[in-house]
């Protein structure tokens, strides 16, 4: 069975950064994704990367203080998170794609989920 494992997550001051890393158990995916869920609102896409070559996708509010990565020899994804703000609280959840096919930022397009690593950033 497969599963997306994420972790790294915790509780942070303003100003600080986090480093999230989700595994994939049994396999690789063509593409995987990070979204984001603050309790009351929709779950929102934050960045994907293209595990063939690296190639990256951000939301415009990701961009300059979201990164995200892979380490092909661990099978890792990671999602490196700078000058964290209170309203980057959230549970942030890892997504895999079998296929490179679709929009990035559309959930839809990913099969498998983890259950997330909760951020919770304190002012």
């Amino acid at each position: 069975q497969v599963q997306l494992v994420e972790s790294g997550g915790g509780l942070v001051q303003a100003g600080g950064s986090l480093r999230l890393s989700c595994a994939a158990s049994g396999r690789t995916f063509s593409r995987y994704a990070w979204f984001r869920q603050a309790p009351g609102k929709e779950r929102e896409f934050v960045a994907a990367i293209r595990w063939s070559d690296g190639y990256t996708s951000y939301t415009d509010s990701a961009k300059g203080r979201f990164t995200i990565s892979r380490d092909s020899a661990k099978g890792t994804v990671f999602l490196q998170i700078e000058s964290l703000k209170p309203e980057d609280t959230a549970n942030y959840i890892c997504a895999a794609a079998t296929f490179d096919r679709g929009t990035y930022y559309y959930g839809g397009n990913y099969y498998y989920w983890g259950q997330g690593t909760q951020v919770t950033v304190s002012s």
